[in-house]
Order: structure tokens, then sequence, then C-alpha cells
């Protein structure tokens, strides 16, 4: 999916669009920022991460600038492609591309292309703007190009990242039995992240781990530590309104013995 949205000046120029209060048109522009490249966007989400309310998504629907297609508030922005014009040989499916043309048989949708090289569909592109993008960034692609390289830590059995991950597998099999494992090394380098750079305590990780498995739409949602990781500020948020949990203090890795560890 492209990082880089536009917006049509026909848009949000108009007299429908200006006319809206501006919690309305912000979160019009948010939606469209985090859409995929059918125009498709899980706008509940959104709206949680913005601090918009259902009257603002229910003014954009009035006023024919989104549709929503299902109970989860999933959402098309209707004049996507006046926004955007997306390249055949970059563009990747919504992965609500079903539902879309379910609800909307008459959505004008771009086909992927092959690239010319591979004769995959991959949504890269297949001609010199890639290269140029890089030559515009080559010292910072240099620096990150090594950044990336490194690998991640290995974690045993007894390492406390892994027994979140392990914490967090048993879980989701509790509510979905059959699910596929997953690669714990790399859930349990998640949740390192989540406690060195994002300073949340393994109580508090805990905490909303124990929260989204026993919400009805947070759990089908949230199936792994980066995608909680990605939605963490949203669900305690949600966790907050039903009265906040107790969590420890952040505390570096060198610090922390195994009672510190509540999985």
């Amino acid at each position: 999916m492209a990082q880089r949205r536009m917006f049509s000046n026909r848009i949000t120029n108009s007299a429908r669009f200006i006319k809206m209060p501006l919690s309305s048109q912000a979160l019009y522009f948010h939606l469209g920022l985090h859409a995929d490249d059918d125009g498709v966007v899980e706008a509940f989400s959104i709206m949680r991460q913005t601090g918009a309310v259902e009257d603002d998504l229910r003014i954009l629907v009035a006023k024919g600038l989104v549709s929503v297609l299902n109970d989860d508030l999933v959402t098309y922005i209707t004049d996507w492609n006046e926004n955007n014009k997306i390249r055949a040989d970059r563009k990747v499916d919504s992965i609500y591309k079903d539902l879309l043309l379910k609800i909307m048989p008459t959505a004008e949708l771009k086909q992927p292309k092959p690239r010319a090289d591979t004769g995959k569909v991959t949504g890269r592109p297949m001609d010199n703007q890639w290269t140029a993008q890089v030559r515009l960034g080559k010292d910072r692609l240099g620096k990150d190009s090594k950044k990336n390289s490194c690998k991640s830590p290995t974690y045993n059995a007894d390492n406390l990242n892994y027994k979140a991950a392990v914490y967090f597998w048993k879980k989701i099999q509790d509510v979905f039995p059959k699910a596929k494992k997953p690669n714990l090394q790399n859930w349990a380098n998640d949740v390192r992240l989540m406690h060195e750079q994002d300073k949340r305590s393994y109580d508090e990780i805990k905490a909303v781990i124990d929260w989204v498995n026993q919400d009805d739409f947070w759990v089908g949602n949230i199936l792994s530590p980066k995608k909680l990781r990605k939605q963490y500020d949203a669900l305690t948020i949600q966790m907050t309104r039903k009265g906040k949990p107790k969590t420890a203090a952040y505390k570096n890795p060198t610090e922390i013995s195994d009672d510190d560890l509540p999985f």
C-alpha cells in the first residue's frame, strides 16, 4: 500500500465539504491518509485514535463523501479516484475488496498490473520512479539499510519478552483453538519494543492483552503483539472508559527479575 495520499481541491473546496464541522473535515482527511489502495479504511480505529465521534462519520455519510460497508465501520471513500491516481503497477488490492464490491458493485476499482521485469503483481513501480526516490535519499537509505540489517535478538524460553509472547498466544488459543502458531521470536521482539521503546510496563501490557481477549470487537482484530502495539493507544482509551487498570511503573530490562513479570 502506498505511503502517500492526495486530496482533490474539487472535493475539499466544495460547499458540501466546507459547510461541515471541522471535526468531520478532519476525520475525512485522516480516513484518506489511512485508506488502502481501493479507498477502504477501518474507520473505527481511526476515530478512536483521533478522538472523532460517530456523528462526525454520519455527517460524512450524509454528505456522500464516504459509505459505511458493515457494522464494524469498514468505510469506503466515495471520491477516492478523484483524490488519488494510483499506478496500476503499484496498486495493491484491498483486503476488503469482496465486501466493497458486494455492497457497492458499481465502485470503480483499478486492476493491478504486473511488473514488466518479473511479471508479478507486487504493487511496486516498474520504471525509474523508484530509482529516483532512492537517489534523493541515498545517504539516508544507506544508514537505514545498515540499521535494518541488524538481526533481532534471540529469545530463550526464560526471557521475559518470550514469556509474554507465549502468554498472548495461549490467550488467543483459548478463543481460537485452531489458530496457526506464530513465530514467537518475532512476537517476543515486538513485546520488547513495546517495553523498551514505548515505555510500557509488563503489567500494563498484560492488562491490555487480558482486556483485548475478552472484548467482543478487539478479540478478532488484535491477534499479534505487533497489532497490539499499533493500536495500543486506542485500546487503552477503550479500557479507561470501563475503569482504568492498575499498572506498574516502567523498568529497564536490567532492573527486572522474574518476580516482576505478571505472565
